[in-house]
């Protein structure tokens, strides 16, 4: 569906991508459904292992410490999966915001609104709807902007297992809404989940990233075609930022995030590279993706999805708490109804067309898998409640049941859509001779 036309030529979204970036979003799907599948599997494990009469060994292996102490490093190793690994997940969200901002499909501010306003919607509403089921306990407002993210590792996942035959445009558009939402999710942990900041570490860390920044811009062209120069150079930089910003009090991944923001885009004149060749943004997502979805983030999972259900008395104990409740209504009713009211309304008030391609339904299609949070979610929730709140572990279980619904929800919507598709594209097949 598609507002009116007016005699002006009407705006549209997503924009024709050129074929290098149809090409690049394509292989980013391949790697992110990769990522997803190993998501689940090690979230799966975990829960599991958690349940069983050896779930005190799972217990002990996620709490144990390790680190230099002096340094406040001591952290035990679902900290470190957290803080640490997490960085490198978020590092790659810097690289593809700043390259979506720069050369993607948020270059264009008139377009890019598109995108930007569904975000603020599916963040805003199941806000909203998480505060009004907790309303009469204050003490868990504080759980706000656990069901606010969405897990584009997981949503992809889905959306390949099913849509082989989805427009295009409808992947774009997932992709470039989970983006926006990745920004609005750094800023909510930035600015209301950093209790007490320490400014001598910050002004460090900020100063260690400033010259990460140097080296990344002056010396690009060797970064490109040296990788192991990064290893050399970029890189222990790179966790002396962490290790500073992890000691001001602001959430290590923001350090990921920044550092992410200072790798260039684009070649410069003087490079003398082909304009066609990738930028060492899109160099270093390709490198480093791999290690973010096939290691870091199932390692979170794995540390940070281990729950000790108790029967299935305990699950229900867990899942009637407010806060489940809460984060539950929000991802499966909030995500839809935030992201696709706020797509119709600014449609039409700024008449931007929605690519021909795409109907409003698939757009409803999107909105449910949104309501998939999950990496992002978790980590709020750790941020959110102590480990010894009962509400800590009823938020994760509340995240996990919300993340399947939605999955499962989606999954039989855009089944029927993509089964809609598959049958057109065979109606205007050429018959054979």
């Amino acid at each position: 569906m598609t507002t009116p036309h007016t005699s002006a030529t009407p705006e549209q979204f997503p924009e024709r991508s050129s074929p290098a970036e149809s090409r690049r979003i394509g292989e980013l799907l391949r790697k992110e459904t990769v990522g997803g599948a190993l998501l689940v599997i090690m979230a799966t494990i975990a829960i599991v292992w958690a349940n069983t009469p050896w779930a005190d060994s799972y217990f002990a292996l996620r709490d144990f410490t390790i680190g230099y102490e002096p340094w406040h490093l001591n952290l035990s190793l679902g900290t470190w999966a957290a803080d640490g690994l997490l960085a490198i997940f978020f590092f790659l969200v810097g690289l593809e915001l700043k390259r979506e901002f720069v050369a993607g499909d948020l270059r264009n501010f008139r377009t890019a609104i598109v995108p930007i306003v569904a975000a603020a919607g599916g963040v805003v509403v199941p806000a909203l709807i998480y505060l009004a089921v907790v309303s009469q306990q204050p003490e868990l407002m504080r759980g706000w902007a656990i069901p606010t993210a969405t897990d584009i590792a997981f949503a992809v996942a889905v959306l390949a297992l099913i849509g082989s035959h989805l427009p295009g445009p409808l992947r774009i558009f997932l992709l470039t809404l989970a983006v926006v939402d990745d920004l609005i999710a750094i800023a909510i942990i930035a600015l209301f989940y950093t209790a007490e900041i320490q400014v001598l570490p910050l002004l460090l860390g900020l100063l260690t990233i400033a010259i990460y920044a140097v080296f990344a811009q002056r010396f690009r062209q060797l970064f490109h075609v040296k990788p192991a120069a990064a290893w050399l150079i970029l890189l222990p930089l790179g966790v002396i930022a962490w290790a500073f910003v992890h000691a001001s009090g602001v959430h290590a991944t923001i350090a990921g995030v920044l550092l992410g923001f200072t790798i260039p885009v684009l070649h410069r004149r003087r490079d003398g590279v082909d304009p066609g060749e990738p930028g060492l943004a899109e160099v270093f997502e390709h490198r480093f993706r791999p290690i973010s979805a096939g290691f870091a983030v199932p390692v979170f999972a794995f540390f940070a999805s281990g729950v000790a259900l108790g029967g299935a008395e305990g699950f229900v104990t867990s899942i009637t708490d407010p806060v489940a409740l809460g984060i539950m209504a929000a991802l499966v009713l909030g995500k839809p109804i935030g992201i696709v009211a706020t797509t119709w309304t600014l449609t039409r008030i700024r008449r931007i067309n929605l690519d021909p391609a795409l109907k409003w339904i698939d757009i409803v299609g999107v909105g449910l898998l949104a309501g998939i949070g999950f990496t992002v979610s978790l980590l709020v929730t750790e941020l959110s409640f102590s480990s010894t709140d009962p509400h800590h572990d009823h938020a994760k279980v509340a995240i996990l049941t919300a993340s399947v619904v939605a999955a499962l929800v989606a999954s039989v919507l855009l089944s029927a859509r993509n089964r809609a598709y598959r049958k057109a594209a065979l109606a205007v097949e050429p018959a054979p001779q």
